[in-house]
């Protein structure tokens, strides 16, 4: 398996001493392992496999879902200010992503904790945009889970191949848009207007630029996760590939919902 650009997949274990076991669907050619990858010792725990993926997925995902919708309705029934929610659920998310990606172990509770911190952060966000774009946050949900879905099968079917060279232009593009928001959050801090946030046409196409890169990012925490799964590795690590997944999840829902408002103003 290739390196990838979500940084929660970079220090997983291969190997294990177990036998393969069927995962997303695309097979990879023998022996090849993702850079930086140590073998973890032979354990008799049971190794990893597809259902141990989708299940921990879905308990992470569905929390961030429950809390979201309770903290939505929290800012729209004005209840509690958004940023009430805003800075604490990112300030925790952040800390606590950060823990487990150098913690380098996966950790059940850490990964709950990011799903109920993300839920809080993004339920706000949600919250102040569904205020001035009633029905926004559905639209945005529904098209997270389309993208999600849609790459999924382009993934199983082999529709688009995980080569080295595919993994370097994702990776590569990630990078770059990273930068240029970043570059863009230190010029607003001065009053500069660079237009990649403003609404405007260039904010519209450079938006639909990051969704796609995102959406491409999928595939490699599918391919991830599915050495992962062919390697045998203990079933603990599904809730590194959970997490993993809500990280590209959680990009990909916030950028679609910048978009939607774009396209909503007046």
């Amino acid at each position: 398996m290739r390196t990838t650009s979500n940084p929660a997949f970079r220090n997983l274990p291969t190997g294990g001493g177990y036998g393969s076991y069927a995962g997303f669907g695309q097979q990879q050619p023998y022996g090849t392992e993702p850079y930086g990858y140590q073998a973890p010792p032979t354990t008799g725990e049971r190794p990893i496999t597809i259902d141990d993926v989708v299940t921990k997925t879905a308990i992470t995902l569905g929390t961030t879902l429950v809390v979201g919708l309770v903290a939505a309705w929290l800012v729209l029934s004005r209840q509690i200010a958004p940023m009430a929610l805003v800075i604490p659920g990112l300030l925790v998310g952040l800390v606590v992503s950060l823990v487990i990606i150098f913690k380098r172990t996966p950790s059940a509770p850490l990964v709950m904790t990011y799903a109920v911190a993300e839920g809080v952060f993004l339920g706000a966000i949600t919250g102040v945009f569904e205020a001035f774009f009633p029905g926004i946050a559905w639209q945005a949900i529904l098209g997270t889970f389309g993208v999600f879905g849609a790459m999924l099968v382009v993934y199983k079917t082999g529709a688009i191949r995980v080569t080295p060279r595919l993994t370097k232009w994702i990776i590569g593009a990630t990078v770059g848009v990273v930068v240029l928001m970043l570059g863009n959050l230190l010029l607003s801090l001065f009053g500069v207007n660079s237009g990649l946030r403003d609404g405007g046409t260039l904010a519209i196409i450079f938006s639909l630029v990051v969704i796609g890169i995102a959406a491409f990012n999928f595939l490699l925490d599918f391919e991830a996760a599915n050495e992962m799964i062919r390697s045998g590795v203990p079933a603990k690590w599904a809730w590194w590939a959970a997490f993993g997944l809500m990280t590209t999840l959680v990009w990909l829902y916030l950028e679609i919902l910048r978009l939607l408002s774009y396209l909503q103003r007046d």
